[in-house]
C-alpha cells in the first residue's frame, strides 16, 4: 500500500522574500507596502529602507503566488493575496494602532481595500501608479480566455531607468489576471468609505496601468486630503526609476505628519 507523497510548498525565488523590520529606538510609527500583481517585495524593498531609515517600523508581505512561478499564481485568488495583506496590517495595527499604507499598482487595490474595511486603524496612503480597472477592452474577455490560454507575454519591468528589474514574472498568468479584474469591482463598489488622507503619484509614461485608475479613485474617494504628484521621467514601476527617491522623500514627510 502505498503512501501519498506530501507536495511540498513553492521555492521562492531569490531576492524575492518578504521583508519586515523595526529601526533602533522607539519607532514614530508603521507602514505596510504592498508590491503590484506578478511582481515581488523587491519593487518596493528601497522604499521600505528609506523609512525605516526616517524611524518607521516597515513590513512588505510577499502576497500569495508572487515571487515563486506563473504557474503557481494562476492557483492563488486575489482573495489569497489579500488574505496576507491584512493579516499583517492586523500585527502591525495591533502594535501600533494605526497604520500608514504605501503600494504600487494593483497593491493599491489591496490598500484601498484596507482602508474601506479598517478605516480607524489606517493612518495615510501613499499609491504610486494604483490600478483599480483598465480600459483595455480585452480585460472583459480574461474569464473566458483562461479556459482555453494559461499564460501571455509579460507586463513587468516597466522601468524607464537602465539596467533594473522588479524580479516581475517572464509571462503573465490569465487566471490571475481574471480574478485581480473581480478584486478592481470589489475595491471600486466602497471606494466612498476610504477616509484617510491620500497622496498619488503617477507616471505620466505607463505601459500597464492607464489613467482611468487614478481618475476613479480621485473621483470617488471620501479622504479629507488628495494630493497627485505627476512622475515626467518615471515608467510604471516609479519606486524602482529615475524620480524614486523623490517618491521616498515626499511620502516620508506626508507619514511623519501622521506620526
Amino acid at each position: 500500500m502505498s503512501s501519498a507523497v506530501p507536495s511540498l510548498p513553492p521555492t521562492v525565488v531569490p531576492g524575492a522574500e518578504a521583508h519586515a523590520a523595526r529601526p533602533e529606538g522607539d519607532p514614530v510609527g508603521a507602514v505596510l507596502l504592498c508590491h503590484g500583481f506578478t511582481s515581488t517585495p523587491a519593487s518596493m524593498r528601497p522604499w521600505a529602507d528609506h523609512l525605516l531609515d526616517a524611524g518607521f517600523e516597515v513590513s512588505v508581505p510577499r502576497l500569495a503566488g508572487h515571487g515563486t512561478t506563473w504557474q503557481e499564481m494562476n492557483r492563488t485568488t486575489w482573495q489569497d493575496w489579500y488574505a496576507g495583506v491584512e493579516a499583517e496590517f492586523l500585527r502591525l495595527a495591533d502594535l501600533h494602532g494605526r497604520v500608514n499604507l504605501a503600494a504600487l499598482s494593483m497593491g493599491g487595490s489591496l490598500t484601498l481595500l484596507l482602508a474601506e474595511r479598517y478605516p480607524e486603524q489606517v493612518g495615510r496612503i501613499a499609491l504610486v501608479n494604483p490600478s483599480v480597472g483598465s480600459t483595455d477592452p480585452r480585460m472583459k474577455l480574461t474569464g473566458v480566455l483562461s479556459r482555453f490560454i494559461a499564460s501571455v507575454d509579460a507586463i513587468g519591468d516597466d522601468i524607464a531607468k537602465p539596467g533594473v528589474s522588479e524580479g516581475a514574472y517572464t509571462r503573465t498568468p490569465v487566471r490571475a489576471v481574471h480574478s485581480m479584474t473581480k478584486l478592481w469591482r470589489v475595491v471600486r463598489a466602497d471606494l466612498d468609505k476610504v477616509t484617510a488622507p491620500l497622496l498619488i503619484f503617477r507616471s505620466l509614461v505607463d505601459h500597464v496601468v492607464d489613467p482611468s485608475s487614478v481618475e476613479t479613485i480621485l473621483g470617488r474617494v471620501s479622504s479629507p486630503t488628495v494630493s497627485e504628484r505627476l512622475l515626467h521621467r518615471s515608467f510604471h514601476v516609479a519606486t524602482l526609476d529615475f524620480e524614486a527617491e523623490d517618491i521616498f522623500a515626499e511620502s516620508t514627510v506626508f507619514f511623519l505628519e501622521q506620526a
